[in-house]
């Protein structure tokens, strides 16, 4: 068992999946893997129980009945790990967007650095480290950060990122069940109770990439609320029993 594992939450990402497995555990450090599947229709969870074979006690599945929002899925996939020893629970995506390279930085800026959080920042000093984005999208990006930054004033240029590594402490102190949002909003909400708690936080630079297989899970209900969602969170602050 490693001391660090890899959250990959999927719905319908049978073009993905194999590769990003294989690519994580490709990696220098050693990595466990636990895929959180919402019931995807095209047989991505058959792909991953096929390798648990070939990768035994190093790749887990959990298998829920429905699609019910990324947020949950992470936090499905966080108590899983608080359930066992994992010191390290980092959040990534099944489509490459996340550079399999760049998980040891991840890892190393909380094991070895001083972090208690490390995130993939896409936007570190403002400088813009995005490929095969639309203008669209990633000014919608990019300015959505910056105004969860001008709102809640969390010292962070990507606070909307998927790319995070959590000690485990974090995760033990942040009440997971107060947890509100289920979409982009769920990692704003993370890094903003992090923060509260005085927690550090360390942004390391990475470069992001659209996905160049399956179908982007965004929408507008999604953007919606991390766009509004932001404002209540920041007005009511961290609950009394957090």
């Amino acid at each position: 068992m490693s001391e660090a594992l890899v959250i990959i939450p999927t719905y319908n990402e049978k073009e993905n999946i194999a590769a990003i497995i294989k690519a994580v555990f490709n990696q220098d450090k050693a990595f466990d893997i636990l895929v959180v599947d919402d019931n995807s229709p095209d047989g991505t969870a058959l792909i991953v129980e096929k390798l648990m074979v070939t990768f035994p006690e190093k790749l887990f599945l959990e298998k829920r009945k429905g699609k019910n929002g990324l947020g949950t899925a992470y936090i499905h996939g966080f108590k899983w790990a608080l359930s066992r020893e994992y010191e390290y629970i980092i959040e990534m995506d099944a489509d490459f967007s996340h550079n399999p390279a760049d998980l040891v930085r991840l890892y190393d800026a909380c094991s070895t650095g001083n972090g208690d959080v490390s995130v993939g920042s896409r936007y570190l000093n403002n400088k813009v480290n995005v490929v095969n984005w639309d203008i669209k999208r990633l000014l919608l990006s990019y300015f959505a950060s910056k105004y969860v930054r001008f709102i809640t004033r969390i010292p962070l240029y990507d606070t909307t990122a998927g790319f995070v590594c959590w000690k485990r402490k974090v995760l033990e102190t942040i009440n997971l069940e107060q947890i509100k949002f289920v979409g982009y909003a769920f990692q704003i909400e993370m890094k903003f109770k992090a923060w509260k708690h005085q927690f550090k936080i360390k942004e390391v630079s990475v470069v992001f990439t659209d996905r160049n297989l399956g179908v982007s899970k965004m929408s507008g209900n999604i953007i919606s609320e991390a766009l509004f969602g932001v404002i209540k969170m920041k007005l009511n602050g961290l609950p009394k029993n957090k």
